[in-house]
């Protein structure tokens, strides 16, 4: 399951350097695959979490830290708790690892 963003975020920025998958992008900002990934897709996208008043993960960058770390490092660091499960976006631990490693192929 992916990560969101609730509407409670304080724009902090905390989260955002943590993500191995760089999947966390300020309001207003378009995400990309190629964004901190070995992916050659440079088409900016406003699906997948798009907000223009908080920070926001694109779901389809996000695994959770799965590969990376015990537990998701935007979580870790929110003071506010407003990194939650994304229950809209449910993975498997396998499906969450296939995509690490196509985003860092």
């Amino acid at each position: 399951m992916a990560i969101k963003i609730t509407d409670d975020c304080i724009n902090c920025e905390a989260c955002e350097p943590e993500c191995p998958n760089n999947a966390i992008y300020s309001p207003e900002q378009a995400w990309k695959f190629s964004d901190g990934t070995t992916m050659n897709d440079n088409t900016e996208r406003e699906d997948g979490g798009f907000s223009d008043e908080f920070f926001y993960i694109a779901t389809d960058k996000c695994t959770e830290c799965i590969g990376f770390h015990d537990e998701p490092q935007c979580a870790a660091v929110c003071p506010v708790d407003c990194c939650i499960d994304d229950t809209d976006n449910v993975e498997t631990e396998d499906e969450l690892m296939l995509k690490k490693e196509k985003l860092h192929a």
